[in-house]
């Protein structure tokens, strides 16, 4: 039996690529992320607690160092994320796009508080794939929170003056009323990326480049195989159906009375 051998991977899991520092003519291998924030493109794909929103808001002051005026694009697939720490994200964002453009793209899904950052990019260059999902909804407490009766009361009031505050930026980032964002959100509140641009939390959908029809305050729509010109196969005329060209371009046979059976000598 075959021994299965293992793929050689680099001594990191990260994929590593190749970069080259601007006048420079070598190359030198960087893991994808840093090559990532150097073309001003960020990717969150993980749960944004505490130790995550720093990593964001560290690279996002970074990239405003660097140009303060230069675009950026950020790609969300993020499973969940906390309240409190996404509402510091939210606060940076507000201030940068000032001064730039922030694009923001759903990849695949984007729950919770995440939704609520795929919203705050610039209007117009909010964004989501076609089978990209969102969830909206009001979010607890991070933690467990022990003490006596009065101070878990506090607390449970900062929480709720979090989520109304909440309620409040997405209403102004959608133009839904807040009382309807506050009856959504009483429920997991999904959407699709169609149903998403309809309730205004993105502009757009993303579409394949021959179906690019994106919706932008309608639905997207993917019919491209009826329409009033005739459909041709390679620029040449497909009237008669399927299987038309082959019949077309097959040579016709020399009639020949030798070929209806097996070769005769003739004398």
């Amino acid at each position: 039996m075959a021994t299965r051998r293992d793929t050689i991977m680099m001594p990191s899991q990260t994929p590593m690529v190749p970069w080259k520092a601007p006048g420079s003519d070598v190359a030198q291998f960087v893991d994808i992320n840093s090559a990532m924030y150097r073309d001003r493109t960020i990717m969150i794909n993980k749960f944004i607690d505490e130790e995550a929103a720093n990593e964001i808001i560290s690279i996002i002051l970074y990239m405003r160092k660097e140009d303060y005026k230069g675009d950026i694009s950020i790609y969300f697939n993020v499973p969940g994320a906390l309240l409190r720490p996404t509402l510091a994200i939210y606060d940076l964002l507000q201030q940068t796009k000032q001064n730039c453009e922030i694009e923001t793209v759903n990849l695949g899904l984007c729950a919770g508080m995440a939704s609520f950052l795929a919203a705050a990019g610039t209007k117009g260059k909010r964004s989501a794939m076609p089978n990209s999902r969102f969830l909206l909804q009001r979010t607890g407490m991070d933690e467990v929170f022990r003490g006596q009766a009065t101070d878990i009361a506090l607390e449970v009031r900062n929480v709720k003056k979090s989520n109304d505050r909440m309620e409040y930026e997405l209403s102004q980032l959608t133009g839904q009323p807040v009382e309807k964002i506050h009856q959504d959100l009483t429920r997991d509140f999904y959407l699709t990326s169609d149903e998403a641009v309809q309730y205004g939390l993105i502009d757009k959908v993303l579409l394949p480049a021959p179906l690019k029809r994106a919706a932008r305050g309608q639905d997207a729509d993917l019919g491209t195989f009826e329409g009033d010109e005739e459909q041709k196969y390679q620029g040449q005329d497909a009237s008669g159906g399927w299987g038309s060209q082959q019949a077309q371009q097959r040579p016709e046979k020399p009639k020949n009375d030798d070929d209806d059976g097996p070769k005769i000598m003739k004398g």
